[in-house]
């Protein structure tokens, strides 16, 4: 899965389901490559009925097909103004995480290595899926999320695809960095499964912009 320069998600629509699943496809071909879901408790399911989203913890596995190998986790505790979000490897190691932007009216986060460095800004339009992953200094885009492949060659791709999926594309310097490519389609996913559902709080409404 990893080795995708293009990835096409989508979101799995089901009526009366508190849990989110995705299907991750290769955006040169089209192809199945994984799928993410939510592994959240029965109890966390039931409180989704009567409590806010936002409020409560949640853990997204990210497996490969054909045989459903685990490649990453999402995991986030109870939020509290500011959350937290840790990416794990199968073997359950930190290999990054999220740190969203505290009391910024424009919302957003940040994206850290497994030994707290930098590694990246969101900015751009969460909720029209339209967004950039750029270096500290804003002069190195890592990747770009939206829902056009770009292009005539993009546009004849996009047949492939539903009109619900969004494509992540990943800059070909990072092409054999598998964990620059975890961080970057985690943090995608992130923001559809968690950085969405907190905007929605008061927090981040609009943009993902600014610092």
């Amino acid at each position: 899965m990893l080795e995708c320069k293009t990835f096409a998600i989508n979101e799995h629509k089901k009526i009366l389901s508190s849990v989110q699943s995705y299907d991750i496809k290769d955006g040169e071909t089209g192809e199945l490559v994984g799928g993410a879901v939510e592994n959240i408790g029965a109890l966390t399911k039931i409180l989704r009925w009567f409590m806010s989203k936002q409020l409560l913890p949640t853990t997204v596995e990210v497996r490969e097909k054909p045989d459903d190998s685990l490649v990453f986790t999402i995991r986030r505790g109870i939020y509290l103004f500011r959350s937290r979000v840790e990416v794990r490897d199968a073997q359950g190691q930190l290999i990054g995480s999220f740190k969203s932007k505290f009391f910024t009216i424009s919302g957003g986060f940040h994206v850290y290595d497994k030994d707290d460095n930098y590694f990246a800004n969101v900015k751009g339009k969460m909720f029209g899926f339209n967004f950039k992953f750029l270096t500290e200094d804003g002069k190195v885009e890592l990747g770009e999320v939206s829902k056009k492949l770009g292009g005539l060659a993009g546009l004849a791709k996009e047949m492939f695809f539903s009109a619900d999926n969004y494509f992540l594309r990943v800059n070909p310097s990072l092409a054999d960095q598998p964990i620059a490519k975890m961080l970057l389609l985690a943090a995608t996913l992130a923001v559809d499964i968690i950085y969405k559902s907190e905007s929605k709080g008061g927090i981040g409404v609009g943009d993902i912009a600014g610092d």
